[in-house]
């Protein structure tokens, strides 16, 4: 029979005592955790199971509201149509009050599972998937239609927010197959954050030009085109560019302070970086044999 071997769950890690009292009082705290040697991707201040995957600890959130799909596994969940004709904070402003007060619950929960992450029953089973993989497989699009939910995808996930949260870290190694989708998780990633950064610049590094501009333009672009009007800053420039996605205030439409994200493709190692700490950059590479 059987057996995978790509994590395990410690189920000893933490005195259950502790573990309780730390929970009430929710003070686990995002990022790494040296008495424990483990580290936290909770935003909630408690936490649940303790994975190890490849011989890092890290403890996930605790299960709660599990979400219960119709065959008992993950489903895409269809954009209501009433919001789909809504493409941008401007045009959401010229609704009438009762229409927004009819979705702002719809919204701050997307925006929570976007930041907190979320669960679902798997065949039965609690599942934890983090913010950005449910962007990946909720808001992104890849060249299939909508990504399917994959074990394998749903662990790299944890242990790329375990590299985001620990201070230790200065990034990850990752041997991947041919069409394994990793190129649209990249691609997904780098939306991800751009859309919630400010003063940043998210690059593309890629073994030539042509490369990295066909991620940008097949890739990067559509996903970011798929976002719902909620999640995306306004943009300037054309809907869908061929060098660079800046997230801006156009001249046209410029009122107060002017806050700024962009992405665009490189072709040499000059990797652009984030220009304050409170940024992060997320740089997928591709390329073939």
């Amino acid at each position: 029979m059987y057996k995978q071997t790509l994590y395990k769950v410690l189920e000893d890690h933490i005195k259950p005592k502790v573990l309780k009292r730390t929970n009430r009082y929710k003070k686990w705290e995002y990022g790494y955790n040296q008495e424990h040697d483990m580290v936290v991707i909770s935003k909630t201040g408690e936490i649940g199971e303790i994975y190890e995957i490849q011989d890092l600890k890290i403890a996930l959130p605790k299960a709660e509201n599990v979400h219960t799909f119709e065959d008992d596994r993950w489903k895409h969940t269809e954009y209501p149509k009433e919001l789909n004709k809504i493409k941008s904070v401007f045009d959401w402003e010229e609704y009438p009050l009762d229409f927004k007060e009819k979705w702002y619950d719809y919204i701050d929960e997307e925006f929570n599972r976007r930041e907190q992450g979320f669960w679902f029953y798997n065949k039965g089973l609690a599942t934890y998937i983090t913010g950005t993989n449910y962007m990946y497989l909720q808001w992104s699009k890849i060249d299939v239609g909508q990504p399917d939910f994959r074990e394998s995808n749903r662990l790299f996930y944890i242990f790329w927010e375990a590299c985001k949260a620990d201070p230790r870290c200065y990034g990850m190694c990752y041997l991947k197959n041919r069409r394994s989708g990793f190129s649209f998780m990249a691609s997904g990633e780098t939306v991800n954050q751009a859309t919630i950064s400010t003063d940043a610049r998210f690059g593309i590094l890629s073994k030539s030009g042509p490369d990295a501009k066909k991620m940008f333009t097949d890739k990067v672009v559509p996903i970011s085109v798929n976002y719902p009007f909620f999640f995306k800053p306004i943009q300037d420039g054309m809907d869908r560019p061929k060098t660079e996605l800046a997230y801006r205030v156009p001249a046209s439409k410029f009122t107060g302070e002017n806050s700024t994200q962009t992405r665009s493709y490189k072709r040499s190692p000059g990797l652009t970086r984030p220009s304050t700490g409170r940024t992060q950059g997320t740089t997928p590479m591709t390329g073939r044999n």
